[in-house]
């Protein structure tokens, strides 16, 4: 009978450690080193983003966060990743506005999704820019009257990149085309870095992207901004006026942000909210991204996720007139 309770009290004790290990390890988080994802090759918005944000979380974690580059799909390979990854915070995602759109554009193509919208629950946006219509300098076009003149007079021949379909750089041209009534060929890429490097390149006549992707190459006197989706004028391209000074009543906003699978416990999500927040004041962050022609525009995970809840609702009824983009 002794042997028997003793028997049981440590069959007790041993059920009590186990159902301890989950707060353990999570009062431990961060315990190894964190992955942030940026489901694009280098050179893109989300990488300019992702990568002074990763190191400021980093020193705020007292944990290494490496960003990890994985294009393809328009972002949704990498996308897809996250959202079907281990929830115990170490696999971060650093998103575009894109994953709010492709979801909806799998149905629009009759597909099964790669991911979906509640596999990942947000954690901070950064940033919130609109796009740019850049060309080339030494292009024929001076302003947005001069590019649209073109494309009016043969339509199909004025071609512009992005970094998939129904991507981030895709949506503000196909807005444009249907605004405008007009026909440019759609040239698509691997992620942002590639698309303006084709346009450089001579490959395609134009993008849209984040100022983050081609300021450096507006400022060297490579690349010409004829125009943007955004209201008013923005601080890194003064001279720059909105498509809606120009007559054409559309908007569009290229937005960063931070996602967790789904399931992610509570405590790692907030040790996270903090360190995203810290990264958000930290100042060689801040002076990064304003050197990339950015700023932060800081929405933390209840308003961020508000946000997001509004712009998948908003961009399906974009991806929907858009249609089928094989």
């Amino acid at each position: 009978m002794i042997r028997l309770t003793n028997c049981i009290r440590l069959a007790g004790l041993a059920l009590l450690a186990i159902a301890a290990l989950p707060t353990l390890a999570q009062d431990e988080f961060p315990n190894h080193t964190i992955t942030m994802l940026v489901p694009f090759p280098p050179g893109g918005v989300a990488d300019a983003v992702g990568r002074p944000v990763a190191e400021a979380m980093g020193r705020a974690l007292k944990q290494s966060v490496i960003v990890e580059n994985k294009g393809g799909a328009g972002g949704g390979i990498g996308m897809a990743q996250v959202a079907k990854s281990k929830a115990d915070g170490y696999s971060l995602l650093m998103a575009l506005s894109s994953v709010v759109v492709l979801p909806e554009a799998d149905k629009v193509l009759r597909r099964n999704p790669m991911f979906t919208l509640d596999q990942l629950k947000p954690i901070a946006r950064f940033t919130a820019d609109p796009t740019v219509l850049v060309v080339r300098a030494d292009s024929p076009w001076k302003t947005y009257a001069d590019f649209m003149a073109a494309v009016k007079a043969k339509p199909g021949t004025v071609t512009f990149g992005s970094s998939g379909n129904y991507g981030t750089m895709h949506v503000p041209m196909e807005q444009l085309k249907i605004a405008t009534n007009s026909f440019m060929l759609h040239v698509p890429y691997t992620g942002a870095g590639p698309a303006v490097l084709a346009v450089l390149a001579g490959q395609v006549d134009a993008v849209s992207t984040g100022p983050s992707s081609v300021v450096q190459q507006i400022r060297a006197g490579k690349m010409r901004a004829l125009a943007h989706w955004g209201e008013g004028r923005l601080a890194a391209l003064p001279d720059v006026p909105s498509l809606k000074e120009l007559g054409v009543p559309i908007s569009y906003s290229q937005w960063a942000g931070l996602f967790v699978p789904a399931n992610t416990p509570e405590p790692v999500m907030a040790k996270l909210r903090q360190a995203a927040r810290m990264a958000a004041d930290d100042a060689r962050a801040k002076q990064a991204l304003v050197s990339a022609g950015s700023s932060f525009q800081y929405q933390d995970a209840p308003e961020f996720d508000r946000f997001v809840q509004a712009d998948a609702k908003a961009m399906a009824l974009v991806v929907q007139r858009i249609g089928r983009v094989e």
